[in-house]
Formats: C-alpha cells, sequence, structure tokens
C-alpha cells in the first residue's frame, strides 16, 4: 500500500507540475521554478545523475558578466563598496558584491546592484547589464532566466577619484 501512495502521489506531482508552477507563480513566493522532478534513466546510463550549480556559482556568473558592462563603475551599495575595498586590500575581492540570485531546477532570476560612470546613459548600461548577466547564465549554467533587475545606486564622478592637488590650509 506504501508503494501505491508514493506512485500515486508521484503522478500526481508530474500531472499537476504545470499547475503548481502556476500556483507558486500566484503566490509570489519565488520567481523561479521550485518544482522537484523525478527523472529516470531509460537505459541510457550518460544520462543518469544530475548536476546541481550553487546559488553562489550562478551570482560569481552575474557579477563578472556586470563587471564587464561598459558604464559600470562598481557593483553594490555604499556599505557593500566599503566593505569590498576592505576586502580589495588583502586580495580577496568579493565577485558577488552587489548580486543577488535565485536558483530553481530550470531558471533563474538576479538583482543586480551598480553605480553608473558618469555621463554614460543609465537606460542603456542598465540594459546591456540586463542582457550581459542574462546571457551569461544562459550560455555558462543552461537555466532559463526569467528576470535580472537592476537597480542603480550611485553614478560616480570622474572628480570623485581625483585627490584634492590643492595646498593645506594649514601648516
Amino acid at each position: 500500500m506504501a508503494t501505491e501512495e508514493k506512485n500515486t502521489t508521484a503522478a500526481a506531482a508530474e500531472a499537476g507540475a504545470p499547475a503548481q508552477r502556476a500556483a507558486q507563480a500566484t503566490a509570489g513566493s519565488s520567481r523561479v521554478d521550485r518544482v522537484q522532478y523525478s527523472a529516470s534513466s531509460a537505459g541510457d546510463s550518460a544520462s543518469a545523475g544530475r548536476t546541481t550549480v550553487a546559488e553562489g556559482v550562478v551570482a560569481k556568473i552575474a557579477g563578472i558578466a556586470a563587471r564587464e558592462v561598459s558604464g559600470v563603475y562598481a557593483l553594490g551599495g555604499g556599505g557593500a563598496r566599503a566593505l569590498g575595498a576592505l576586502r580589495d586590500a588583502v586580495n580577496a575581492t568579493d565577485l558577488t558584491q552587489g548580486v543577488k540570485v535565485e536558483v530553481g531546477e530550470t531558471q533563474a532570476a538576479a538583482d543586480i546592484t551598480i553605480v553608473v560612470d558618469y555621463p554614460a546613459p543609465i537606460q542603456d548600461v542598465a540594459e546591456n547589464v540586463r542582457s550581459a548577466v542574462a546571457g551569461a547564465i544562459s550560455r555558462m549554467v543552461g537555466l532559463e532566466v526569467v528576470e535580472v533587475n537592476v537597480d542603480v545606486n550611485d553614478v560616480h564622478l570622474p572628480s570623485d577619484d581625483s585627490e584634492d592637488d590643492s595646498e593645506s590650509r594649514v601648516s
């Protein structure tokens, strides 16, 4: 009887998978699919097994892709950038700074916080980040990217980098 219950439950879960995804989407609990699929190998030992990609891996890929976009000065908010500067000083750069991801069975979603270089057009930079991140995740991890949210936290001015060359007022 326990075997019949398991088989019935598995069949119901497989039949209701689209309904479960729809229910999850409307519930708002997750942006990506979290349905567990039970796949069995049909005699092909090369396809047996499962690959799981950690959220940290997807976040690192997204962070690298976002940093490569022209017009992106940095990733993360003010506090994260200050902590990142300390990490950089000890040669421990965090490539996931300013990146949050959700990873499901076949889908991923990302939230990226960026600082844009002045005078780069913010909408163009944000769209390029969205495209680069989605492309990198799809290409490298093989997940469908359902959304990439870009939060522009600041604009970096060239004058922010120049040190004050004026003479000191006190001696």
